[in-house]
């Protein structure tokens, strides 16, 4: 399809990575992007680390106003989608409605709001407004208090820490970053931050917010002048699932990221997609699986492509000047191999499906590569070569 008109919901990277992706496919037809935030679409990932040590909102912006132009990509800022009609292929947007011949779902995540008194008082940090009303107050605070151990609380605790605050996480969960991370890695980064003086509270929920200070499930208090509430999101699914589509911890897709309506995509953290080697449904919350997805879904519609998703997922998160690196996704069973400081391999069966590094992109990028082969390495394969990723990548260019 050359020539219908694509819309698409939902101006972040993924969004707009599949706006750019259709015009680079050659698609001639209409494109309209509706973000429901006002000014130009932007990255995320800077918020909770570069920009609030800088403040510098306009290195943020994706595409100046008049790129979007050029490409004849019609962007509406500011506009929240009211309702999807599948059988009239119509968006409404307030007054307005628009006629569609594919739509593309980039609705994104939300804060999770625990079910903690007085969380109300707490600071989020999904949107480019919410870091600057946080950058903001931390000017004028010395005692931090962070609800949540994963990458975002984590990377702000590190540049509060920089700052000079007093720094308290509380986390749930046993240790930090459990939902992705090995039980080594988790415990090297916890090692990282308390050497930069940051306290945490493991196992240990928040259960109120009172005015200066927070209490633990423990009956402890931490005196806290700000509070970031950094325990997770939800997808953004409600409008899919008003509209009828299959919905289960996101958009539910197939492998050619299509939902249970053929005409409409779903990418990125709002979009449920099976995973090539389990066939189980995954949602990533990354930024590259969403400008990987735009572009293969770009590829389907231009084209008719009918290769289905299969990108290697990964991740990365700045603390400190310690850069954590995760090709592959690992379950929390799986098992998992220490070699040296900075690396753990990780094995669902006998099979490697994650690897994490701290400071090492060569071994990471070695690590991408091998995981795109299918199937991926075994375990005696590796220990034959000392987990040498280097002599496996070798086997690509015999």
């Amino acid at each position: 399809m050359n020539d219908g008109h694509v819309v698409i919901v939902g101006a972040g990277q993924g969004g707009v990575q599949a706006a750019l992706s259709l015009r680079q496919e050659g698609h001639g037809g209409a494109i309209t992007l509706i973000g429901d935030e006002e000014g130009l679409p932007y990255q995320r990932p800077p918020l909770s680390k570069d920009y609030l040590k800088t403040g510098q909102a306009e290195r943020l912006v994706l595409r100046p106003a008049d790129y979007f132009d050029r490409k004849a990509i019609n962007l509406w800022t500011g506009r929240r989608v009211d309702g999807i009609d599948r059988a009239a292929r119509q968006v409404h947007v307030g007054q307005d409605t628009l006629t569609y011949d594919r739509l593309i779902l980039a609705t994104g995540t939300r804060n999770l709001t625990p079910p903690i008194s007085g969380i109300g008082r707490a600071f989020g940090l999904r949107t480019l407004a919410q870091a600057k009303g946080l950058r903001d107050a931390l000017n004028g605070t010395r005692r931090i208090a962070v609800i949540g151990g994963g990458f975002i609380g984590l990377e702000v605790a590190a540049v509060a820490r920089a700052g000079g605050h007093e720094v308290h996480v509380a986390e749930a969960a046993p240790r930090l970053m459990s939902r992705v991370l090995s039980p080594q890695m988790s415990e090297r980064f916890r090692g990282k931050h308390e050497s930069l003086g940051t306290r945490f509270h493991l196992g240990n929920g928040v259960t109120e917010l009172r005015d200066g200070c927070i209490v633990l499930a423990s009956g402890e208090t931490i005196d806290a002048d700000l509070v970031l509430l950094a325990a997770g999101v939800r997808p953004n699914t409600e409008l899919a699932e008003a509209a009828g589509l299959a919905v289960d911890n996101g958009v539910v897709v197939d492998p050619l990221l299509r939902t249970s309506d053929p005409e409409i995509y779903a990418l990125g953290d709002c979009c449920a997609f099976p995973d090539p080697e389990s066939g189980n449904h995954v949602r990533l919350e990354s930024v590259q699986a969403a400008t990987d997805q735009a572009r293969a879904i770009a590829r389907t519609i231009v084209h008719g492509a009918q290769e289905p998703y299969a990108k290697v997922p990964w991740f990365w998160s700045d603390q400190a000047d310690w850069k954590l690196q995760i090709a592959g996704l690992a379950d929390p069973d799986a098992t998992s191999v220490t070699i040296g400081e900075d690396t753990v391999f990780r094995f669902s069966g006998n099979r490697l499906c994650a690897v994490e590094t701290i400071n090492n992109a060569k071994v990471h990028m070695q690590a991408r590569k091998v995981l795109a082969r299918r199937p991926a390495p075994a375990y005696d394969d590796l220990a034959r070569c000392g987990f040498d990723l280097g002599r496996e990548t070798e086997k690509d260019r015999v």
